[in-house]
């Protein structure tokens, strides 16, 4: 009884619209007061959860990406990726979703992808020609990327909430966020092709060298991270640090576009979305304790085998039911709540957590531009001035490309896990 009282209580705060933070620790204190256990207890499982070294990675990939949307990163990244693909039918969509794939692989985040490129991008695209809808859309979906490619903070944030590895968790998410970002550059393409948004001026071969030369210390980076951390020379969370002082360096003393003065924003920024972070984890924590003192996870495992013993089938529910949760809860959130109950759940059936992991981020991940709460399309609205209704036309083919890709990495477990066992 105790779990259905602690879930009706959540969603009515979540009616009432306390954000949803708040809404997973009051539900979880009221549930502590209703079984009498001592109050001591809610700050203990609130220090507890924080309490981790590991989740130091998140804090210092956020202050990374702050440092490299001011320091001149992002634009440089964008230019790179126009002289690659702008020629082609579509080019300057596809420069996008490049762009956003290399973002992503230094931010750790979709909605700093969104924020970096979008304010870049959009305007050039729409500049262009191209439908004002297509183009935030766009970005908005190739934003996703951020949650999907590593370094990724959803990704650190299911390794410390079903204690897998997140070296693991980074190597497979490589190849998936490749795939989903050629399939988004395929359907730009098609796209394009039916509304003859024609390629710019092949670059010429020069440009192309100036351009990849202007960006070369940008690009380095995610190499330095994984290549750091797959040599052993440094952690998954010191990783993060280098990160921070790479982008620091790079912006202050190579590219010299962030400014001493721009620092004290760049911190007080980071450590304000950092704060929001750690109060969502911790208050998910609390929640993720009550579920697993009443023994929610075994009783999940066992209505599971009860509805199939195939693993197949439960692939298939718990695309439906991430889908149907990412539509409504942050990806953070839903990870640190679901991959306790969940990932134990998927062992049973003879599903490997790194595999199941990169199932369920890249469903959150789909959240992002799915309605009611699709941050991403709340981002590039503010991005590009554009309302949420007019990015549905394109935004459901987006959705449909990220479907089928879903379906691919459920049922074709390599795609995830042959980088990490390759690299073993």
């Amino acid at each position: 009884m105790g779990p259905i009282v602690l879930f009706i209580t959540f969603m009515i705060f979540l009616i009432l619209s306390v954000p949803v933070a708040l809404s997973v620790g009051l539900s979880s204190a009221i549930m502590v007061f209703q079984d009498g256990t001592a109050p001591t207890v809610i700050i203990q499982r609130l220090f507890t959860t924080i309490d981790s070294f590991t989740l130091l990675a998140v804090l210092f990939f956020i202050l990374a990406g702050k440092l490299m949307e001011v320091g001149g990163i992002s634009r440089r990244l964008v230019d790179f990726a126009y002289s690659l693909v702008a020629s082609f039918t579509g080019g300057l969509g596809m420069a996008a979703v490049v762009a956003c794939m290399f973002f992503a692989s230094l931010s750790g985040s979709g909605v700093a992808t969104v924020a970096a490129i979008g304010s870049i991008m959009i305007p050039a695209m729409v500049a262009k020609g191209y439908d004002k809808g297509f183009a935030s859309s766009t970005v908005a979906a190739a934003g996703e990327l951020g949650v999907v490619i590593p370094p990724s903070i959803p990704l650190i944030l299911y390794g410390v909430a079903a204690g897998v590895s997140i070296k693991d968790l980074f190597f497979a998410g490589v190849m998936p966020g490749l795939m989903i970002g050629f399939s988004f550059m395929i359907l730009v393409y098609i796209i394009s092709r039916i509304k003859n948004y024609s390629g710019e001026a092949r670059v010429p071969m020069k440009e192309k060298f100036i351009a990849f030369k202007n960006a070369i210390l940008a690009l380095l980076m995610p190499f330095i991270i994984l290549g750091g951390i797959y040599t052993g020379v440094f952690t998954p969370t010191e990783s993060a640090v280098v990160a921070c002082v790479y982008a620091l360096i790079v912006g202050l003393f190579v590219y010299k576009e962030l400014k001493w003065k721009d620092l004290p924003k760049v911190f007080y920024d980071a450590a304000l979305t950092s704060a929001i972070v750690l109060v969502i984890i911790a208050n998910a924590g609390l929640f993720s304790w009550i579920l697993t003192s009443d023994g929610v996870p075994q009783t999940a495992a066992t209505w599971f085998s009860e509805v199939s013993d195939n693993p197949l089938v439960f692939l298939l529910i718990i695309n439906i039911l991430l889908f149907i949760v990412g539509m409504f809860f942050d990806s953070g959130a839903a990870i640190l709540i679901l991959a306790p109950i969940l990932a134990p759940v998927a062992i049973t059936y003879g599903i490997d957590p790194v595999h199941f992991g990169i199932v369920m981020i890249v469903n959150l991940a789909m959240g992002m531009i799915t309605p009611p709460f699709g941050v991403n399309l709340f981002m590039v609205s503010q991005v590009a001035n554009i309302s949420i209704e007019k990015l549905m036309k394109y935004t459901v083919l987006f959705v449909g490309v990220m479907i089928l890709n879903i379906l691919l990495l459920s049922y074709i477990p390599q795609i995830s896990l042959w980088l990490p066992e390759f690299l073993k």
